[in-house]
């Protein structure tokens, strides 16, 4: 059999605190003591609950398809600003897909770039994000939500091995003069690959 021992007097009515509650584990004192241990107590059990009750935190990017594409080709800086490379990376679509807004923010191109039909968005943070080849849905000048349809995927996109391709850009920096991984902003590991070391 269990005990539960409660220090001090009965109250008035002659009911003692339930055992289980935390009034029946602290001293009946009054004054700053007895209420500084049970703000301890609670802030204990309020920390105890699990990481996960409190959710993960949204990726600062999300997906320009629904839902998660293949990537057929990866992010690849160039070495100087007008060198090779592959400035973001292309998503396996089908023709006639809707594109998505990766985040809020407000579209400041949609027309033609040397042909291709180019979308670009700006976003809070200093982050602009583009979209080819695509037919716009939503004109330049207009502020857009996260996940918001933006046009639609054409096929044609050079390279693409299946039957339509999103290329999807991130740029960064002063005039977004420099080019980043889109994957790193989403949560997920690109592709690395090793530059030569001219040291």
């Amino acid at each position: 059999m269990v005990v539960h021992r409660f220090a001090g007097r009965v109250p008035r009515g002659g009911t003692l605190p339930h055992p289980g509650s935390v009034t029946s584990i602290l001293p009946h004192r009054t004054g700053p003591l007895r209420r500084l241990t049970l703000l301890f107590a609670l802030v204990t059990v309020a920390f105890a609950a699990p990481a996960t009750a409190r959710g993960a935190p949204q990726a600062r990017l999300s997906w320009p398809l629904s839902p998660i594409p293949a990537v057929t080709r990866y992010f690849d800086a160039p070495d100087t600003p007008y060198g090779r490379g592959h400035r973001g990376v292309d998503l396996a679509a089908a023709p006639g897909q809707q594109v998505l807004a990766a985040d809020a923010g407000v579209v400041i191109f949609a027309g033609q770039v040397g042909g291709r039909p180019v979308l670009s968005v700006d976003h809070d943070g200093g982050l602009r994000t583009t979209y080819e080849p695509v037919a716009a849905l939503v004109p330049a000048g207009e502020q857009v939500y996260r996940g918001q349809v933006l046009g639609t995927v054409l096929a044609g996109h050079p390279g693409c091995p299946v039957a339509a391709c999103l290329h999807w850009g991130v740029r960064v920096g002063v005039g977004f003069a420099e080019y980043a991984d889109p994957l790193a902003f989403t949560g997920e590991a690109g592709e690395f690959r090793l530059k030569p070391w001219d040291g």
